[in-house]
């Protein structure tokens, strides 16, 4: 059976909610997001339909195909995804679409959702915040320690390693090995950024290029080289206090770094881009966010649906 590209992106999200919800770690703020996916568009109701059938045959496959998490027993989220992938792609569902990236995000040790931040401890005492929409694989062994970012963005706190192994983020653009640091690493599609906390880092491009960093220094890369260095500015992790900073920001940069916190559009008026704006603006309510710009700056934010919202200039029609 041949699926359209809209049904299995819904299949797709409909799978992650499966594998977060039988997880035995979803929290009530997770069922009530589902619930608020799963109602938005007819679409959902018949992915997640699909993805409670590939549940019910879980009992019948043998062997390590049986999910035991589905009936209740202990298992591994990484385990349980496997479980729904390979059903999924065995059964009736087709899933002849189903991309890497895609399937790379369900069996991630570390994810976060849309809006979501998270802390974890690592093994070895160091700690790890995942920003919104962050995907992350973590390599632990005898000789190194390495953090796979995906996508999305970390603040990482490494700690001392009795072994001495080097601790590593690997990003599709290049990796950052840290020197005993406190550090944000971000990977988008197309180039990456690293800020210094405290201490310092060695930054190599996927060309190899390589430089060090100090506390309080900045620089972006991309597969074929560095940028230049640059003082961290103030906007320096403040998502982990749950906010924006932006000083005499374009706003349309602005709206892009609010969007990654929300589902949906968020757009500019091209009339209104380079308009400069300061502030500190909310990433646990993006609507409230939205409403100072409005007050703050005589601009009108256009809801045309809950996932489509349009900022504009007060006098623009």
């Amino acid at each position: 059976m041949s699926l359209s590209p809209v049904e299995l992106k819904a299949i797709s999200i409909a799978a992650r909610w499966y594998a977060r919800l039988q997880s035995g770690v979803a929290t009530d703020s997770d069922r009530a997001a589902w619930n608020d996916w799963l109602v938005a568009d007819p679409a959902h109701r018949q992915a997640w339909q699909r993805m409670a059938a590939v549940g019910e045959q879980m009992s019948s496959v043998p062997g390590t195909l049986a999910s035991p998490a589905l009936r209740g027993a202990e298992r591994s989220r990484r385990q349980v995804l496997r479980s729904v992938l390979v059903l999924a792609s065995a059964g009736s569902l087709g899933w002849s679409g189903w991309r890497s990236e895609t399937t790379q995000d369900l069996l991630a040790d570390f994810r976060t959702a849309v809006g979501e931040r998270r802390e974890f401890r690592l093994a070895d005492g160091s700690s790890l915040l995942l920003n919104t929409d962050t995907v992350v694989n973590l390599r632990f062994d005898t000789h190194q320690r390495v953090l796979e970012l995906l996508r999305g963005e970390i603040l990482v706190t490494t700690a001392v390693d009795p072994s001495q192994r080097p601790f590593k983020v690997v990003t599709r653009h290049g990796e950052v090995l840290a020197l005993g640091t406190r550090f944000i690493v971000r990977s988008q599609s197309e180039s990456g950024e690293v800020a210094v906390l405290e201490k310092a880092v060695e930054v190599t491009s996927g060309g190899g290029s390589t430089v060090r960093l100090e506390a309080g220094q900045a620089i972006g890369f991309n597969a074929i080289s560095l940028g230049t260095v640059r003082r961290n500015d103030a906007s320096a992790g403040a998502w982990q206090r749950g906010s924006i900073i932006a000083i005499d920001r374009p706003l349309d940069e602005l709206l892009a770094d609010l969007s990654r916190y929300r589902t949906g559009v968020l757009r500019c008026d091209p009339r209104i881009a380079n308009l400069r704006v300061s502030g500190a603006f909310p990433i646990d309510d993006t609507d409230l966010a939205l409403a100072a710009l409005e007050s703050g700056f005589s601009l009108r934010v256009s809801r045309y649906s809950r996932y489509w919202v349009t900022v504009s200039g007060s006098d623009l029609q």
